[in-house]
């Protein structure tokens, strides 16, 4: 399991059953983890969008007196130099720094892969694998959905929703699927949680990439493998959950026993068509 000060605090969360409002603050928190143990709970209080009452409330859910004692524990538990020293950068780098951040965190939760392994086996077993992702998360799954097409026999990508969506997922049943992957990132369209829903209603085992442990998907997946995204623009941005699909694919590859064959014959069959400028 990960060290980092961001896994020490998904830990922290473990077990309890938080309010919508307060996993937007343990989110927040997690995806400023080196910072926490040094904010007022103001200041968290305007980092998550809510309010200072909030947090209180939010600390004394964990099992603290207050906040303060929270804040005491992680910097008993957590501690890690503060990055304030950052606050020169412009807020283009500061979406930059962000990011970086979020990867950083990316590769302390991957730092035990037990969980991605345990995804590749499952997503390599489905035949056909269908790849949910609406709105925002839909280039994500798109992205995924294009290069596993290049390994898996049967890759089914789910990015319209509307009433055709179970239909979809039907039919993805009745061919064999025994998983869906599926893209959850911010807004979360309710369609999402609506599909997952009745994909495990129909016997699927739910494989999620979603921006944080507390998202609304994650009661509905039976594994969620977390990677946030930067809200320091006027859009988010997804690079950990991009990365955390490569990660998935690599994963993948290894439980599909054809995999290098059938990249070795897209190869081939695109050098013979010149489909490629070198």
């Amino acid at each position: 399991m990960s060290d980092s000060p961001a896994a020490r605090l998904q830990q922290l969360f473990d077990g309890h059953r938080l309010t919508p409002t307060q996993r937007r603050i343990a989110h927040c928190m997690v995806r400023k983890a080196a910072d926490v143990p040094f904010l007022s709970s103001v200041e968290l209080a305007e980092l998550a969008g809510v309010s200072q009452p909030s947090v209180t409330r939010f600390a004394v859910a964990l099992g603290f007196d207050g906040y303060p004692a929270l804040r005491k524990h992680l910097r008993e538990v957590a501690p890690a130099e503060s990055s304030r020293g950052e606050d020169h950068y412009n807020e283009y780098q500061q979406a930059v720094q962000a990011e970086i951040e979020n990867l950083q965190h990316l590769a302390g939760l991957l730092a035990d892969p037990r969980p991605v392994e345990e995804a590749g086996r499952v997503l390599a077993a489905s035949n056909p694998l269908p790849v949910l992702g609406l709105r925002a998360a839909s280039s994500q799954a798109r992205g995924f959905a294009y290069f596993a097409a290049k390994v898996h026999p049967d890759v089914r990508l789910l990015d319209e929703g509307g009433t055709m969506l179970a239909d979809r997922i039907d039919g993805a049943r009745r061919a064999g699927a025994s998983a869906l992957l599926c893209f959850a990132l911010p807004r979360h369209p309710r369609e999402v949680v609506d599909a997952l829903v009745y994909a495990r209603e129909q016997g699927l085992t739910v494989v999620t990439v979603a921006d944080s442990a507390f998202a609304p998907v994650a009661a509905h997946s039976d594994l969620l493998i977390p990677a946030a995204v930067g809200t320091g623009l006027a859009f988010d941005t997804a690079c950990a959950p991009m990365l955390l699909g490569r990660v998935l694919l690599e994963a993948m590859c290894d439980g599909l026993p054809d995999a290098q064959a059938r990249l070795e014959e897209f190869d081939a069959k695109a050098a013979a068509r010149g489909l490629f400028v070198e």
